[in-house]
């Protein structure tokens, strides 16, 4: 019945990158009236556990995402990023655990929830003989939209993910880059309020890169977002907080600025003075009470550079010993963290999973 409406063929079934059968992605794209309290989260994930047999691929997770948050989704491969929004976007079945979508619990109310959601996967489908704008008219109708509102809605996300040049073009000719682009447009075409993107920049050049992050970015003031990457430099570019998951279970969580404040490094500092000589430097460093440890990174005839590990609120103190002593600070540097540092510091290695 629903190829004759949208006149595309019944093998189209799995066309939506949601992946569900025909008639539910139909009926999640009928209009909704908007009921949710923009005080609760929009997707709130509690206890999500999902086993295949004998492995548990996501073991008992527990995270909010709110309207106006963007949700970095961090961990090594193999963590349990993929199969956590495969459940949360109803894809795959909860072993245990309660998810609900803008108030709609997944389980008991999945169309009412998927209605909600826009969700690129990793590796989305796209079919070959069709164009963009073929296929972007088959979405847009499968989500409910036809006539001005189908038009509108078309020339929204081919601006949003810059199609123009390539919206009559066949799918089996475009670059990988702009497939995933026509993949996330999908996911964008009906406007949700709750977005679940699966390594979305995937595939693309640095230039592309910076256009999904901005998007994301700029969605990210109006929607819920979750996009889940291995590229640590995206979270700082995109992401308001960030959650590190490994071997099923949520490790870290909090906004990059907490998550770097976790290296061993956050906090260290790198000061070159001048006007002293090596002894006095080190006998003046070795009587301040908030130095944990120093050593000499350079020493130059006009200046020493020093790295020092602090215990406690450092500067203060430093700077009134520079003054007390007369030094000539030339630099000084408070190193704020590494989030790759705090990767690798937390999540285990695949070579010691193996061992």
């Amino acid at each position: 019945m629903l190829a004759n409406q949208t006149g595309c063929c019944p093998k189209l079934s799995h066309a939506l990158c949601l992946t569900n059968p025909i008639g539910r992605a139909f009926s999640m794209a009928l209009p909704y009236i908007h009921t949710h309290d923009d005080l609760s989260p929009m997707i709130n994930v509690e206890h999500l556990t999902k086993m295949f047999g004998a492995k548990c691929a996501v073991d008992d997770v527990t995270f909010s995402v709110g309207k106006g948050e963007v949700l970095g989704f961090l961990g090594p491969n193999g963590a349990g990023k993929s199969t956590s929004m495969r459940v949360i976007t109803g894809y795959l079945p909860p072993t245990a655990g309660t998810i609900t979508v803008a108030g709609f619990n997944v389980a008991d109310q999945p169309l009412e929830a998927r209605r909600r959601i826009g969700y690129l996967p990793e590796n989305a489908p796209l079919y070959a003989d069709m164009s963009v704008l073929g296929f972007l008219s088959f979405c847009a109708e499968i989500r409910g939209l036809f006539g001005p509102a189908k038009k509108d809605a078309i020339d929204r996300v081919v601006q949003l993910c810059f199609l123009e040049r390539v919206l009559h073009q066949s799918v089996d000719t475009l670059s990988k880059g702009f497939r995933h682009r026509t993949c996330l447009a999908q996911a964008l075409i009906h406007d949700p309020e709750v977005l679940i993107l699966d390594e979305p920049t995937d595939g693309l050049d640095p230039n592309q890169k910076y256009e999904v992050r901005t998007l994301i970015r700029k969605m990210g003031a109006e929607k819920a977002i979750i996009f889940s990457t291995h590229i640590l430099e995206e979270v700082e570019a995109a992401c308001t907080r960030a959650i590190i998951i490994d071997q099923g279970k949520i490790v870290a969580n909090g906004t990059p600025d907490e998550l770097k404040a976790k290296s061993p490094q956050a906090g260290n500092v790198t000061v070159t003075v001048g006007k002293v000589t090596k002894d006095q430097l080190v006998t003046q460093v070795e009587a301040l009470t908030g130095v944990e440890k120093f050593w000499i990174v350079s020493e130059k005839p006009e200046h020493i550079t020093l790295r020092i590990v602090p215990r406690g609120n450092l500067l203060p103190e430093l700077l009134e010993a520079g003054t007390r002593n007369a030094w000539k600070i030339e630099h000084l540097d408070v190193e704020e963290g590494r989030l790759d540092d705090v990767f690798r510091s937390i999540t285990l290695p695949d070579t010691n999973t193996a061992a």
